[in-house]
């Protein structure tokens, strides 16, 4: 078995670390999409129903703040994973 000096097991884990903190934020990507789609699809069903405005709307942002906390769930993880080692 391979034994690192504790400072090379510490840089380890800090890169691994700030590579999982990467790949934490690739998941903004996916709120971002799905806000964008949704969005696009209130302003069709207004065009369709104007005097569905309202309903429309409230829907949507309430979809959206759903499809945002992944995107914040992520960001807060590579939060932690940045300042914890």
């Amino acid at each position: 078995m391979v034994q690192f000096s504790p400072d090379v097991a510490h840089t380890i884990i800090k890169a691994a670390a700030l590579l999982g903190a990467g790949f934490a934020m690739i998941a903004g990507i996916g709120p971002g999409v799905g806000q964008g789609y949704a969005a696009g699809k209130a302003v069709e069903a207004v065009a369709r129903d104007p005097e569905a405005r309202g309903n429309v709307i409230t829907t949507m942002l309430l979809g959206q703040a759903v499809a945002e906390s992944t995107g914040i769930y992520s960001l807060v993880i590579a939060i932690v994973l940045i300042f914890t080692i």
